[in-house]
């Protein structure tokens, strides 16, 4: 099997463990520094899959750009107030979280 085929696996693999929960599902996450927020311009599979393979080269522009980084107090408050449900998934020992509405 082609590495191409086995990242597309991977990748595929990461889809299937990504869910919609509610943010205050994850708030040992984040009060731990664990929640990474990824901004919405990002598709989120593709974060996870990156961040997976130790992809410091996007993981820095990445950051450099502010389109992923620790979850703020403000954002995670605003999540709080509207009970909002957000796409996570789990790269240890991170959780990647993305505003559910945005991908819709």
């Amino acid at each position: 099997m082609s590495d191409n085929n086995l990242e597309e696996i991977y990748r595929t693999n990461v889809n299937l463990e990504t869910a919609q929960i509610a943010w205050k599902e994850l708030q040992r996450f984040f009060a731990s520094g664990m929640a990474v927020h990824v901004s919405s311009e990002l598709d989120l599979v593709e974060v996870a899959f990156q961040m997976s393979k130790d992809n410091a080269e996007y993981i820095q522009q990445w950051m450099d750009a502010g389109k992923i980084g620790k979850v703020e107090d403000e954002q995670a408050a605003t999540w709080i107030e509207a009970d909002a449900m957000v796409w996570a998934v789990v790269v240890k020992p991170y959780v990647l979280v993305q505003t559910a509405h945005q991908l819709q």
